[in-house]
């Protein structure tokens, strides 16, 4: 927290985990205040000291909020549920409890992790003769994969968002970024995923939303209340 008494998240303006938990903030109707960290600056903020000490893993998101410190965005989204218990991001319903859950590890922990910067820039250093076209395959593969399995679980789980008609925000949100990797990996004929990033936000959360933006988008964007909207230059 800081001297004003906000949480202070920090947060990558293109990082889909630090969007998970903006925009459950953003629902919550949480103020707080936010510290870019450039995760491709300097060599990757995030490996600074002063970061390393917040947060081991050197990633992003990280919250302090309530005098701790929090990592990882659905513990982060965990934890504003259960000190903040409304507006309720998670249904009543424990079998569609149990759905959003399964929805967001598969987004969270195995589509995400496998397209990121790390595992990219490891991929690109084992196959050096063919460094872009491999990450990018390697990539390709990972979101088919997963958004081919998402899609099979939204036939019978999706309404007006992906498990029935109340919001789960920020839970298992597919930030409009995934959405450009999803089309640069040529899947077509996915329409329980395609429609559902419209109406993925309440009239809370509606203009808080990141606009979506290209992948090698360089701008930070302007402010827009406790968020950072990216920009499309």
């Amino acid at each position: 927290m800081t001297e004003s008494g906000k949480p202070v998240l920090y947060s990558y303006f293109r990082s889909s985990c630090s969007w998970r938990v903006r925009i459950a903030l953003a629902l919550k109707g949480i103020d707080f205040e936010m510290v870019p960290v450039n995760l491709i600056k300097d060599g990757g903020q995030q490996f600074s000291k002063d970061f390393q000490a917040l947060n081991p893993m050197k990633q992003v998101p990280t919250l302090k909020i309530d005098g701790i410190t929090i990592h990882q965005s659905l513990a982060i989204i965990e934890y504003l549920e259960e000190t903040r218990p409304t507006p309720r991001l998670l249904p009543q319903d424990p079998k569609k409890r149990a759905s959003v859950r399964m929805i967001s590890d598969l987004i969270a922990s195995g589509i995400q992790p496998l397209q990121n910067l790390s595992i990219l820039k490891k991929v690109g250093e084992v196959s050096k003769d063919l460094r872009e076209e491999t990450k990018l395959t390697w990539a390709q593969n990972a979101i088919t994969s997963g958004f081919n399995a998402l899609e099979q679980i939204l036939q019978s789980t999706a309404g007006k968002y992906c498990v029935g008609d109340e919001i789960q925000g920020g839970f298992h949100t597919l930030p409009h970024h995934q959405l450009y990797q999803q089309e640069a990996a040529g899947l077509g004929g996915l329409p329980a995923v395609s429609p559902l990033p419209a109406a993925r936000y309440t009239h809370r959360a509606e203009g808080l939303a990141p606009k979506s933006c290209p992948i090698s988008t360089g701008a930070q964007g302007q402010k827009l209340g406790g968020l950072k909207r990216p920009g499309n230059k």
